[in-house]
């Protein structure tokens, strides 16, 4: 009773600094990101550096505030969103059904594996004139930019992943009987679900960058717009502002993987 109260106890303690640890951590990190904005408006606005070229965090609050006021930064916003959600959602499903192709088929793996890799290789922007000539010059052509940008990241990923699976677990169930499909539903796609999560969370940053460089190539609206035009004209606290609500999206569509991976492990 002594022996199981004391690790109850040294549990309990293991816990709380965990917890205290997790909340130091936190409180940093916001004082970073508040030290950093207050010396950047600090230093505008003793002219240590140029507004005009840095632009500040009061002008970026005030440009968001007037986008928001014309209701222009919705549409903005959800264009961008649209596209990016749709290039992540048909890469990771393009991606994960060709690396499934490549592990149920030797030949196949050896025929395609060459192409991925060039392909992996090749800037997607070299392809954006193409591109743009095949879908049209609008929405469709980003979207195809964002699927372009990840698919390739996805099946490379994945297909190691598949391979990785242990070949003396896949022997023991040979020898147990079990056919090819058994093995891949049993075995190898339960353990590469740790590969496929950190697959998700890589193609949010893809594509983002995806759509972006879509956005820079053909588009009359999205962030990547704005970011364009407001380079174009000479407005840097729009291409700040557009640049700040670009990297808050990013962060919230990476948390939300990161959250849906925390329900998936308390389940499983």
């Amino acid at each position: 009773m002594k022996t199981n109260e004391k690790r109850s106890e040294k549990q309990a303690l293991y816990l709380k600094k965990i917890k205290k640890n997790k909340i130091f951590v936190n409180i940093l990190r916001v004082l970073i990101a508040v030290i950093f904005f207050g010396l950047w408006e600090l230093a505008t606005d003793l002219e240590i550096i140029d507004g005009f070229l840095m632009s500040s965090p009061s002008r970026i609050i005030k440009t968001i505030g007037e986008l928001l006021a014309d209701g222009s930064l919705y549409v903005h916003v959800f264009t961008t969103l649209y596209e990016t959600l749709a290039g992540f959602i048909l890469a990771t499903v393009v991606g994960t059904t060709v690396a499934l192709a490549m592990w149920w088929s030797e030949n196949f793996r050896k025929i395609i594996e060459p192409y991925i890799i060039v392909l992996n290789g090749l800037p997607k922007i070299a392809l954006g004139p193409i591109i743009i000539v095949w879908f049209g010059n609008g929405i469709n052509s980003i979207v195809f930019m964002a699927f372009l940008t990840a698919v390739i990241v996805t099946t490379i990923t994945m297909i190691n992943g598949f391979l990785a699976c242990e070949n003396s677990k896949i022997m023991l169930l040979k020898s147990m009987g079990a056919n090819k499909l058994q093995i891949l539903t049993k075995l190898v796609l339960p353990s590469s679900l740790p590969t496929f999560i950190s697959c998700l969370k890589i193609n949010v940053g893809m594509a983002w960058i995806g759509s972006i460089i879509g956005e820079y190539l053909t588009s009359r609206q999205g962030i990547g717009y704005l970011i364009v035009y407001g380079g174009q004209v000479f407005k840097l606290d729009l291409v700040m502002a557009s640049t700040l609500i670009l990297c808050l999206l990013a962060g919230v569509m990476y948390a939300l993987v990161s959250l849906a991976e925390k329900l998936f492990l308390k389940k499983y």
